[in-house]
C-alpha cells in the first residue's frame, strides 16, 4: 500500500525512473524500429498491438527485475548469456523478414502495404512485440539500472511498485503514439516511394545488432 505520508521522500527517485525510461525510449533501438517497419507496412491496428506488446514486455521485465532477475544475473553468470543468444538471433531472423521485404517485387494497394498477402493476427503482432522486448538485452540492462535509480536497499515495496507500474504504461503509451505516428497518411505514402530503402536499412540495423549480440559485444 502506497504510503502517501512519506511519498514526498520517494518521489524525487520515483520521477528520475521515469525520466531515465523517456531518455531510452527517446533513443532508437530494436523495439521502436520494429514497430515503424510493422506500422509502415501493415498499417495502424497491426502498429498499435506490436506497440502494446512492446509495452507489455516492458512491464514484465520491470516485474522481473523488481522481483530477482538482478539477483538471478548476479549469481547465475550464463543468464545474460542465454538472454543475449536468443536476442540475437531473434534480431537476425528480423533482419531476414526486412531483406526479403526489400528485395521482393513492389506492390501498391490501398492503404497500407501487405507483401506477402499473409493475414496476421492482432494477437499475433502483439506476441512479435512481445517477444522482440523479451528477448532485448538492453531492454533488461534498462530495467535493472531503473530499478537500481529509484529502489535502492531499505526502500519500501511499493516504491518499486510504483516505478515498475508507471514505466509500464510510459512504455505502452508512448509506442502507441510512435504506432499512430507511423501509420499516418504522409508517412505510408513516404514508405510506399522508400520502401525498399527503409527495409534495407531496417534489415542492415536488425542484422548489425543481431551479430553484435552474438559476438557478445
Amino acid at each position: 500500500m502506497i504510503d502517501f505520508a512519506n511519498i514526498s521522500l520517494y518521489l524525487p527517485g520515483i520521477l528520475l525512473a521515469y525520466a531515465a525510461l523517456m531518455m531510452g525510449l527517446i533513443s532508437p533501438g530494436p523495439a521502436l524500429l520494429g514497430l515503424m517497419g510493422v506500422s509502415l507496412e501493415r498499417g495502424r491496428r497491426a502498429g498499435h498491438c506490436f506497440a502494446i506488446g512492446i509495452g507489455t514486455g516492458s512491464l514484465c521485465i520491470g516485474i522481473l527485475t523488481l522481483t530477482g532477475l538482478s539477483a538471478l544475473l548476479a549469481t547465475w553468470a550464463n543468464a545474460m548469456t542465454v538472454i543475449r543468444i536468443a536476442g540475437g538471433l531473434y534480431l537476425l531472423w528480423l533482419a531476414f523478414k526486412a531483406f526479403r521485404s526489400a528485395f521482393r517485387p513492389k506492390q501498391v494497394a490501398g492503404d497500407t502495404i501487405t507483401p506477402d498477402g499473409k493475414h496476421i493476427s492482432g494477437m499475433g503482432y502483439f506476441t512479435r512485440g512481445l517477444s522482440l522486448h523479451l528477448t532485448n538485452p538492453k531492454a533488461i540492462l534498462t530495467w535493472i539500472a531503473i530499478i537500481s535509480i529509484g529502489f535502492a536497499d531499505g526502500t519500501p515495496l511499493w516504491v518499486g511498485w510504483v516505478i515498475v507500474l508507471g514505466c509500464g504504461t510510459i512504455s505502452t503509451l508512448v509506442h502507441f503514439a510512435y504506432a499512430t505516428a507511423f501509420s499516418t497518411r504522409p508517412a505510408i505514402s513516404l514508405y510506399r516511394r522508400a520502401a525498399r530503402w527503409i527495409n534495407g536499412i531496417l534489415g542492415v540495423f536488425f542484422a548489425a545488432v543481431g551479430i553484435r549480440l552474438l559476438a557478445g559485444r
